[in-house]
């Protein structure tokens, strides 16, 4: 066995990605210490959307079983015009040949992420750390030392590899020096979420809804029980204040633009935040690497953001447990940066893009070309089939894995 074995991975931010990471390790007896800022798990009401290749590859931890019992399965989705209403529904189960989870499941991180951390819980080798702030890193031959701040106030770590998957503002690639390379959208996406079930008006589950001046993804997602909680999420004009955006009024103004409702609706939650598109120049330097919003942030129009940091914690999470057991050398390290990036360049970046840009279409003869193209796909089986490979990155998946 390696003898930096017995150092420890350490990995900044206990979200999904780090968590997830840390179990993958773990698992293979790879002793984990996880540092983060935060004083517990963190609420985050954005991302929801688990594929059906997510599922399949948690599966194995014990995590799908248990998502399964508290999320919403999601075997259609749709895509609609402000204007003309339903233009084609899709459905998934086209797919049951290719993944025994032929649906999407919606289920927000929050509540994914417990269940994580409880599967660590009885593990010696793992700690989790919490109200502690990565703050920098040396790489130093066989290991790195990494200066955190905690309750207790600073100290040194020492392990054998660092993982960065503190978010999209990660200090962790900021402390390497690693560019975030892309661009922001100008405009802000609001969010609002309302307890008024959408089911009733013809909305599947997860719907998109074009229009050139205000489109709109819905979302089913579970709350304390039924109807559940549809969440909206649209693009906001740059000249509306944060508290205008925010607003009750404005939310509701929102919800009437597509819903044949007169009465003012419930809206329990409301949030707004800016929407970047980056992939870093690099996943690894030395022996600090990158997962999740840390190496790649997209636009959430088709669910790929949480999805391909998830791909990424299984795969950098088996490939670093070979290398850590002595089975490969760090090389090894350098397949999981093609493969993901890869994947982040060609797939999620594009296909995320082309998501908005053909939801906000303004050019008629584009919209209607677009419609008729969605509309004779969903006759055929055979292409439908190959347009769900795509949209439920179940291709993603195959392109990264045949990545030497």
């Amino acid at each position: 066995m390696n003898s930096s074995l017995k150092k420890p991975v350490i990995i900044a931010g206990a979200g999904p990605v780090g968590l997830l990471t840390a179990l993958v390790l773990a698992r293979q007896e790879v002793p984990v210490i996880v540092v983060e800022a935060e004083a517990a798990l963190t609420r985050d009401l954005r991302a929801g959307t688990f594929h059906p290749p997510t599922q399949e590859i948690m599966q194995p931890l014990g995590i799908t079983a248990k998502m399964l019992e508290i999320g919403i399965k999601v075997p259609r989705w749709q895509w609609r015009d402000r204007k003309e209403g339903l233009i084609v529904e899709w459905d998934l189960s086209l797919l049951k040949d290719d993944t025994p989870y032929p649906w999407r499941l919606h289920l927000e991180q929050h509540r994914l992420t417990p269940i994580i951390f409880e599967l660590l819980q009885p593990m010696a080798h793992v700690q989790v750390r919490f109200s502690t702030r990565f703050e920098g890193v040396e790489q130093q031959g066989d290991g790195v030392r990494v200066r955190v701040t905690g309750p207790d106030g600073a100290l040194t770590l020492d392990g054998a590899w660092l993982i960065g998957a503190d978010g999209g503002r990660s200090q962790v690639r900021k402390s390497v020096d690693i560019e975030f390379e892309g661009f922001t959208w100008p405009e802000r996406y609001v969010v609002i979420s309302t307890t008024n079930d959408l089911a009733r008006y013809g909305y599947a589950s997860n719907a998109y809804i074009a229009d050139p001046e205000e489109w709109i993804a819905v979302f089913h997602m579970p709350d304390a029980g039924p109807p559940g909680l549809w969440r909206m999420c649209c693009p906001v004009n740059s000249d509306l204040s944060e508290d205008e955006v925010l607003s009750d009024a404005y939310a509701q103004r929102m919800l009437r633009r597509f819903l044949p409702v007169a009465e003012s609706m419930h809206v329990p939650y409301k949030s707004m935040y800016k929407v970047h598109q980056r992939v870093a120049k690099s996943f690894r330097r030395g022996r600090v690497l990158l997962a999740g919003d840390s190496a790649h942030v997209n636009n959430p129009l088709g669910g790929f953001g949480l999805n391909s940091g998830i791909h990424d914690a299984i795969n950098l999470g088996a490939k670093l447990a070979e290398v850590m057991r002595g089975e490969a050398d760090a090389t090894l390290m350098d397949r999981y940066e093609r493969q993901r990036r890869a994947v982040n360049i060609e797939y999620v970046q594009n296909v995320s893009i082309a998501n908005k840009k053909a939801l906000e279409e303004k050019d008629p003869a584009r919209k209607q070309e677009r419609a008729d193209m969605l509309r004779a796909t969903a006759a055929d089986p055979i292409r439908a089939r190959e347009y769900l490979l795509n949209s439920s990155m179940i291709n993603s998946m195959r392109m990264a894995n045949a990545i030497g």
